[in-house]
């Protein structure tokens, strides 16, 4: 939160999440924490569900109903497409009624989905399905990284956000292997089940403490703070700090989309809204829901391929979580775009020696290597931390708003790369992936010049770092 000098209240403002005391006590485990965590990554899960669908229903949907290419591109930027929906009314609808009633209308959108998608038997009840899931998708990817953020302890806060993007990753690799095995009608079912996960376990856990108190809901409040303390805990001075920064809060003004564009807040808006354009157009979707259809083309087995690159992503991913809050978000940024833009370099090369008729033997190790480079980068950094940074870049009182159109810029991003992918591989498939090199390039420039450092710091710091 940027306030232009002492007088303005910054000084007064203390962290609102909840934070201190889980790290300071070694007398009990922060279970609901966890537990908590566990509900709304369920919804991170069904997103990478729902992303990882269309790759191996391709051929199966096409086939089936008898799609042309255009006709699938369009089903497959759907998705995208409603997400961008979801992500412009999922700030306002998480700051009305609440972090929970915000996963669960989106669980409720992905259900409705799958079971369109599931009894489809023409293009407009499966567009209409994927519509909707796309909608449900582009919530869950705002409200779930803030609901972890406003829960966690600083300690791990990063770690535990991190946990958002290991659950996509695990949905799409599930997808990519079920998919495999069954049909597409079975696998939109199958889609279902994290979706009833995610409802239902939200019945079981409390509400963000931090919202509670800014809706003056001050018993709820404190009896989420307790839950998610334990009962031995003493939650009383960390009570008084929530409240005393929610005071503080409520004297600032209403946050407005145009209010995104004043000065003091304008460094958050262009850290987030950069992270996301860079981490889109940096080709991810086209990648992830087409991979059956590069390994084909560059004559790899897709089963084998696919299967390899599921796991890696999810190994990887995992394997990041640790790692995040002590390494930083800077680093990891900037070793996953460097990896990034190899990944796009060497699949290029592939293509290339395919369209000019060379090194038949090398075209699909190359193709295959590049493509697993790209997405071990990914999932090393660039898929994880532009969640985490834009849950931690924004003052409270335009995080509502500000996150939402972030995620609504994330979201275009992603449905303009899913669409055009089909079309700019048809131009030249070796120079589609030059593109994606040069944007990845360019993101290595920005977070070296933009990007501040946030680990470590509690919410307060990092505004007096980001907005001075």
């Amino acid at each position: 939160m940027k306030m232009s000098n002492a007088s303005d209240g910054s000084r007064e403002v203390r962290e609102p999440l909840v934070e201190k005391h889980v790290a300071e006590s070694k007398q009990e485990q922060p279970w609901m924490v966890y537990l908590s965590t566990f509900v709304a990554v369920c919804g991170s899960f069904a997103f990478g569900s729902c992303a990882g669908y269309s790759s191996p229903a391709q051929a199966a949907i096409r086939n089936d109903l008898s799609l042309t290419i255009a006709e699938f591109s369009l089903f497959g930027s759907l998705l995208t497409f409603g997400a961008m929906f979801g992500a412009i009314t999922s700030g306002p609808i998480a700051d009305s009624i609440g972090r929970k009633g915000a996963m669960r209308l989106s669980s409720a959108f992905c259900v409705v989905g799958w079971l369109a998608i599931f009894f489809a038997k023409g293009v407009v009840a499966l567009d209409l399905g994927r519509l909707a899931t796309g909608y449900g998708m582009g919530a869950f990817s705002y409200v779930v990284p803030i609901f972890i953020a406003e829960i966690a302890p600083k300690a791990f806060r990063g770690a535990l956000t991190t946990l958002n993007q290991i659950l996509i990753c695990t949905g799409v690799s599930v997808s990519f292997i079920i998919g495999t095995m069954v049909t597409w009608r079975v696998l939109a079912l199958i889609g279902l089940i994290p979706c009833a996960v995610s409802f239902l376990g939200l019945f079981c856990i409390p509400e963000s403490p931090r919202w509670l108190a800014k809706m003056g809901r001050d018993t709820e409040f404190e009896a989420a703070l307790r839950k998610l303390r334990g009962k031995k805990a003493d939650v009383s001075e960390e009570a008084a700090e929530i409240q005393d920064y929610i005071e503080t809060l409520e004297r600032l003004p209403k946050a407005k989309a145009l209010d995104l564009f004043q000065r003091r807040y304008i460094r958050s808006v262009l850290i987030a809204f950069g992270l996301m354009v860079f981490q889109q157009f940096g080709g991810i979707n086209g990648i992830c829901f087409y991979t059956s259809s590069i390994f084909e083309q560059a004559g790899f087995p897709t089963r084998l391929g696919m299967l390899i690159y599921a796991i890696l992503q999810v190994v990887i991913t995992a394997l990041n979580a640790p790692i995040v809050d002590r390494a930083g978000r800077k680093p990891l940024l900037l070793v996953s775009a460097t990896g990034l833009v190899i990944g796009c370099l060497i699949t290029a090369v592939s293509f290339y020696l395919k369209a000019h008729d060379m090194a038949h033997e090398a075209v699909p190790v190359l193709a295959v290597s590049g493509i697993l480079m790209y997405i071990a980068s990914f999932s090393a950094g660039m898929g994880a931390m532009p969640w985490v940074v834009m849950s931690e870049i924004f003052p409270i009182n335009i995080k509502g708003v500000a996150g939402g159109m972030a995620t609504l810029v994330n979201w275009f991003g992603a449905w303009a790369v899913s669409y055009t992918f089909n079309f700019l591989m048809s131009w030249s498939s070796y120079g589609t992936f030059i593109i994606y090199a040069v944007i990845n390039a360019l993101a290595i420039v920005f977070v070296i010049a933009v990007v501040p450092e946030t680990k470590g710091k509690t919410l307060e710091e990092i505004q007096a770092v980001v907005n001075p």
